[in-house]
Formats: structure tokens, sequence, C-alpha cells
């Protein structure tokens, strides 16, 4: 079972991936798929609010932050990592529970992240936000090191995340019944 998804311009089919008994979703995954990852970074950009960073959590926004960074003539992105690395120093860390992942994990950025961030205005960027917590985990991050968040956005609002008025989006992607149906 398929859904197909018009974006930035084109169509993709998403192949319907069972989270539980009664739900299904679309899997959206842009990575490797660089015409994709340019059409909805340069749509996205059209409808970013004026900002001096972007930061998305590892790892499927990073192709797309990245991407945005570039196109905007930006030198510097900040990934939240899924775990600390050796070369980060003085690490804050928040938990977030998402629906694509079996297991509760961590988001974490270091010291010079956070003093990059420090003052400046920051967009948080997502592949697709559906429950919020992984937003709002790095939504966390950045006030811890002092960032202002002047902007939300992701490609795709899944679910109960289309009717919220505080995240930028490019298309509403629906929730699935066992039969590939859309859930009302």
């Amino acid at each position: 079972m398929f859904y197909t998804l018009n974006v930035a311009g084109l169509k993709r089919d998403l192949p319907l991936c069972r989270v539980n008994d009664s739900l299904y979703i679309g899997a959206f995954v842009i990575f490797g798929d660089v015409e994709l990852t340019k059409a909805c970074a340069r749509d996205l950009l059209k409808l970013a609010p004026e900002h001096d960073i972007l930061i998305t959590a590892e790892s499927k926004g990073i192709p797309l932050v990245y991407e945005m960074a570039a196109q905007a003539g930006e030198n510097r992105y900040l990934i939240a990592r899924k775990v600390p690395k050796l070369y980060m120093k003085n690490v804050f860390t928040t938990e977030v529970n998402s629906i694509t992942t079996e297991k509760k994990q961590i988001l974490c950025i270091d010291q010079d992240d956070a003093d990059f961030m420090k003052g400046k205005r920051v967009v948080i960027v997502d592949d697709v936000i559906s429950t919020g917590e992984s937003l709002k985990a790095v939504e966390k991050l950045v006030e811890q090191a002092g960032g202002n968040i002047v902007g939300k956005m992701a490609i795709l609002a899944e679910g109960d995340a289309q009717n919220r008025e505080d995240i930028i989006y490019l298309e509403k992607l629906p929730l699935f019944n066992p039969d590939g149906s859309i859930k009302e």
C-alpha cells in the first residue's frame, strides 16, 4: 500500500508502515533523494522567518537543514545529536519519545553549539512533525542554550500536527488505517 504525496512540485509514493494494530503512517524519507531535498529546502526557505541559525534533530532532518543553509548562504547549522560524541564538551541533554522509534532517546548539544546559539534567532527544522515530541526536545535544548526560537518548520505535518498554529510546513500527511484508508 502506498500514499501519493505531492510536495514542493514533486510527486512521491510513500509506503504505508505499521506503527501498531490500528495505525499506519506514510514513510517519508528524504535520505538519498537529492531532488526532493533541494526542492523542499527551497520552498521552506520562502516561508522561513528571519533567522541567524538553523537546527535539526539527528538524523532525517540533516540533509534538509544542510540544503537550507547552503541555499541561504549560511556557513553553519546545528544538529541535536542522539548520543554525546567524544568531541562534545559540557553536554546539554533532553529525552524524547518519537512515533518512529521504539524506545526513548536523548538529544544533545554541547557548549560550543550553545555558545553559538546564545542570543541568536533560531529556526528549528525537521522533515516531519507528528506528535511534536522531537520538536519539543529541540526547543528545550535551544532554550537551555539561550537561543531565541523564531520559527518551527517541517516539510510535512502529520496527523494532529496539521492543526498546530505554531509550525510552518509545506504539506499535510494523513495517518492511515490498516486497510490503507485515511484515518478520520
